[in-house]
């Protein structure tokens, strides 16, 4: 069981580095500012790395929208957390919207044409 939920896994902390690289994009001027460029090159690299990973077992189509809702709902929900973004109900509730949404897309059963998990993992 678990090795079927460890494309997931992977698929999920990938789309929280993508909430950590945005954050850090925002955070480093344009690049000029040394830690954050470095945080965003990190995490950025490594979110890529498992988004690569979990297509292997996960539909593209389905991996690319689940990492990008969840990342850019992460990404949202920390701005409004920390003050860079008003926080907003209605704003809230679509967030909430999103996270379904890519929960949704999990729940769905894989269909004929999914590529198989691969022996080798």
């Amino acid at each position: 069981m678990l090795r079927g939920m460890l494309p997931w896994l992977v698929l999920l902390a990938s789309a929280v580095l993508e909430a950590v690289w945005a954050t850090a994009l925002g955070l480093s001027d344009g690049f000029s500012n040394p830690l954050p460029t470095i945080v965003f090159a990190v995490t950025a690299t490594l979110s890529m790395l498992g988004l690569g990973m979990a297509i292997r077992s996960i539909p593209l189509g389905t991996a690319y929208a689940i990492w990008v809702g969840i990342g850019a709902a992460l990404t949202v929900g920390w701005a409004m957390a920390t003050g860079v973004e008003p926080f907003s109900v209605v704003k809230l509730l679509f967030i909430a919207g999103i996270v379904a949404c890519a929960a949704g897309l999990k729940a769905l059963p894989a269909g004929k044409n999914a590529p198989a998990a691969r022996s080798s993992d």
